[in-house]
């Protein structure tokens, strides 16, 4: 359903900042997989997301989606059918605007039309929202009027992972999407999300620095290390992995330890 092949991106070419963010990265995801992603910082699994959406274009490589070529897509485009949720809750919403607003424009621009107005949205959508909202057990959906600047970081986290899956899209990105909440509403988030992937059967590559959530999550789990995939492990060898096993993966398949702080401690945590 994914195709990256052999994709690669160097920023800044040629000066002394340059750097090779992804090198020879190939992944095939199939249709209703759900991959989690670990590795330390810099190791390009934000960037590969970036490569997806098209925050960039790579400089070799291609990138298919659902049989489409879309290594040249602009972004703008991609977004009809990418669901993209960052670290940040601040990101994916306007707070200006109202919970409403942006459902509506959320819902617009996933859309198959080639235009789309807030008029079009009618009675009957906006219906559909408040009991989206219902389902996050938040009491938004009495709140549809208000900002959006007005909610705490995990209700708009909750708003935006909603937003993301309105219109099923043909795979949702999560970059660490629960890093910035507090560990209960980081939970509440993490179930819904679990809940709207399992009921639409949807695509989704996540990125933790959990080790255990890695491994209990989806059905796949890569591991990134300077700009390459150097593990990826799936279904019942993924099931049978310790965090222990992680790190003896990562030390075989990278040639060094693991040294990021953040997922040596998810491990001790949780083991």
């Amino acid at each position: 359903m994914l195709e990256l092949n052999h994709i690669s991106k160097t920023f800044n070419p040629g000066t002394v900042n340059e750097k090779k963010a992804l090198d020879d990265v190939t992944l095939h995801l199939n249709d209703g997989d759900f991959a989690t992603i670990i590795g330390s910082n810099g190791a390009g699994k934000s960037t590969t997301f970036n490569a997806i959406t098209g925050a960039f274009f790579v400089d070799e490589g291609s990138v298919i989606l659902d049989g489409n070529d879309i290594t040249f897509t602009k972004e703008h485009v991609r977004s009809k059918v990418i669901g993209h949720l960052f670290q940040d809750p601040l990101l994916g919403t306007a707070p200006h605007m109202t919970i409403e607003e942006n459902m509506a424009l959320a819902y617009l621009r996933a859309g198959t039309r080639n235009t789309a107005f807030f008029s079009r949205i009618s009675g009957k959508d906006k219906k559909r929202f408040q009991e989206q909202l219902a389902l996050l057990d938040m009491g938004l959906e009495n709140r549809m009027k208000q900002p959006v600047g007005l909610l705490s970081g995990g209700q708009r986290q909750a708003l935006t992972l909603l937003m993301a899956t309105m219109v099923t899209p043909r795979i949702l990105l999560l970059d660490e999407h629960t890093a910035a909440l507090d560990p209960a509403t980081a939970e509440k988030v993490l179930a819904l999300t679990k809940k709207i992937i399992e009921e639409q059967k949807i695509t989704c590559l996540m990125v933790t620095h959990n080790m255990q959530q890695a491994l209990d999550l989806g059905n796949r789990l890569l591991m990134m290390d300077s700009g390459r995939i150097v593990f990826d492990v799936k279904d019942e060898e993924k099931k049978k992995m310790t965090t222990a096993d992680l790190l003896e993966q990562f030390k075989i398949h990278a040639g060094k330890s693991l040294d990021n702080d953040r997922i040596l401690l998810s491990g001790v945590s949780e083991t």
